[in-house]
């Protein structure tokens, strides 16, 4: 029996970025039309490597700066949950670049909350590893302030629970704006302590 049960859930890819500077004062993702994934993620990008050094989100496992297994190499958004994250924040729209997304997905429902472990895979074989949701931090709001001066403060509010999802690459390929992408979630009950 398979481990991952694909099901009937697809997204459209409407966004694609790489973030190549180190500065998070000014995070910014460059749109690219495709993303040609390895299994160090993506090239060029400050998230990417096999390994990265471990940060602040792991410290409960591991000293900061401790050598661990990128399971960050991508950040993944929903198309209506940043136009809800938007509408809280009181503006128009809040564009991906400026959360140092990789990816804009549309049509999969409370997509920051699909299971951990679930597959996201395009016809061209390319599949990505959904690790955990994303969590809200303060690099955004100082990005989203450059262009929209005091919103940036409301971001980790709005955010919460909407801010995607981070992923890794399983099997590398290209990933075009456009192409379509199937969830493959686990084959397991929640887990019930």
């Amino acid at each position: 029996m398979p481990a991952l049960v694909p099901t009937d859930h697809t997204a459209t890819v409407t966004w694609l970025g790489i973030v190549t500077s180190p500065d998070r004062t000014a995070l910014w993702a460059e749109p690219q039309d495709h993303l040609d994934l390895t299994f160090e993620g993506l090239a060029g990008s400050v998230h990417g490597g096999r390994v990265r050094a471990s940060c602040a989100r792991v410290k409960s496992q591991h000293p900061v700066g401790t050598e661990i297994i990128n399971e960050r190499q991508l950040s993944i958004l929903c198309a209506q949950e940043l136009a809800a994250i938007a509408a809280q924040m009181g503006l128009d729209t809040v564009d991906p670049a400026r959360l140092g997304a990789s990816m804009v997905i549309d049509g999969i429902p409370d997509f920051t909350h699909v299971p951990p472990s679930s597959r996201l895979q395009a016809a061209s074989g390319a599949t990505l590893v959904i690790d955990m949701e994303n969590q809200p931090c303060q690099f955004p709001a100082k990005s989203i302030d450059i262009v929209a001066p005091g919103k940036g403060k409301g971001f980790k509010s709005a955010a919460q629970g909407r801010r995607g999802v981070t992923a890794w690459v399983q099997r590398p390929g290209r990933i075009r704006l456009g192409d379509s992408l199937r969830l493959h979630i686990p084959g397991q009950r929640p887990w019930q302590p």
